[in-house]
């Protein structure tokens, strides 16, 4: 009895250290590499897998053990909370803090540190709002409270770091520097980079300087650093997809539709598509590679959609092919109409018999006629 009472006591203080209750997402970007796609709507709740990319990061973080979360909003900040709400329907409790002026990351997080229960020593869970990632959170808790950091950090391995600041490890996984992107060979020191989760003590958070712009990466870590704080890195590579970009928001939703990119609020079972309720879709119609179509939306007798969203109220007519591309709200891609890694924004209307170069981006609300644009790659 007294080794079973033991085991129990030892199995909760595990669970004990590897959890975290409050969590503070960042969601006040502008989203500009995101553009048309945020022009109407904030990135982080742009639909990803049939639901507001958002919805990924609070069903995770609260099967992780998180029970209350701080949304830090700026940008478009009046959307969030009609949507989500008081976050009881996530089993949540949150809370929302708008910036007036644009506050960096560290900023950020001193703007809507009132907000949080935690005692000074506590553990604080920190996430970019443009992260998709399979992170052990749980795992990340563990290693800060066993090692005793001030600040530890989800890095990553990337085959080529020199779009990412690098962070090198000693031996045991303290963060011994921060360095900027790498411009040489003789520069890529390491191929671990910062993943955009972190576990802050509370009290870290409450000495950032209030009421001006901080960023984390460039001034609060060099400078913890600097001071002689505890700073560990936990390497977790597992899936990692940073959505600046519409090519990689593209490619982060169909990998949550085809289970790739783990979530337990994707709707429905995974496979080569999701179609959501309300969706009309032809019977000799194509759709593969984690395809998602929206609510409303309309996909035309013989077209082939392959890897790419369909959001609200979109059409795409009768044997158009779309392939790793977004189809904006309302949006209309004409009869026969070729699309390869294209973003049509809200609103437009795309003709007949188009084709568009891959990389294009067509604003909100625009209009192209019958054959306007062909492209062909042998050009």
């Amino acid at each position: 009895m007294a080794t079973d009472i033991a085991d129990a006591t030892d199995a909760r203080t595990a669970a004990d250290n590897s959890r975290a209750t409050e969590a503070i997402l960042l969601v006040g970007g502008k989203g500009t590499r995101l553009r048309p796609l945020t022009v109407n709507t904030p990135k982080p709740m742009i639909p990803a897998a049939g639901v507001p990319f958002l919805t990924h990061q609070l069903a995770r973080a609260r099967a992780a053990g998180v029970e209350h979360v701080v949304l830090a909003t700026s940008y478009l900040a009046e959307v969030f909370e009609p949507y989500f709400g008081d976050g009881s329907a996530l089993g949540l409790s949150l809370e929302y803090v708008t910036e007036s002026d644009p506050l960096g990351t560290g900023g950020a997080l001193r703007n809507v540190v009132h907000r949080l229960h935690a005692g000074p020593g506590d553990p604080v869970l920190i996430f970019n709002g443009d992260i998709l990632t399979g992170l052990d959170i749980p795992a990340l808790v563990a290693t800060h409270r066993r090692t005793g950091a001030d600040v530890s950090l989800h890095l990553t391995k990337v085959p080529d770091p020199r779009a990412f600041g690098l962070v090198p490890t000693d031996p045991d996984g303290r963060v011994t520097a921060f360095l900027e992107k790498p411009q040489t060979p003789e520069e890529i020191v390491t191929d671990q980079i910062n993943a955009g989760a972190y576990v802050f003590n509370r009290s870290v958070i409450d000495a950032i300087p209030a009421g001006r712009p901080v960023s984390v990466e460039r001034e609060t870590f060099p400078g913890l650093l600097a001071a002689g704080a505890h700073l560990q890195g936990m390497v977790d590579s597992t899936y990692w997809l940073d959505l600046g970009t519409p090519h990689a928001f593209v490619r982060g939703s169909a990998d949550l539709v085809l289970g790739r990119a783990p979530s337990p609020a994707v709707p429905g079972r995974h496979g080569e598509r999701l179609v959501l309720t309300g969706a009309q879709v032809a019977d000799d119609a194509k759709l593969s590679g984690g395809t998602c179509v929206a609510a409303g939306a309309v996909i035309g007798s013989g077209a082939r959609v392959d890897g790419s969203t369909v959001l609200a109220g979109a059409r795409v007519e009768a044997g158009a092919v779309v392939k790793n591309s977004l189809i904006g709200v309302g949006a209309e891609v004409g009869a026969r109409t070729v699309l390869d890694g294209v973003v049509l924004g809200d609103g437009a209307v795309l003709g007949p018999d188009n084709e568009l170069a891959p990389g294009a981006r067509v604003w909100c609300g625009a209009r192209i006629g019958a054959g306007a644009i062909r492209f062909s790659s042998d050009q």
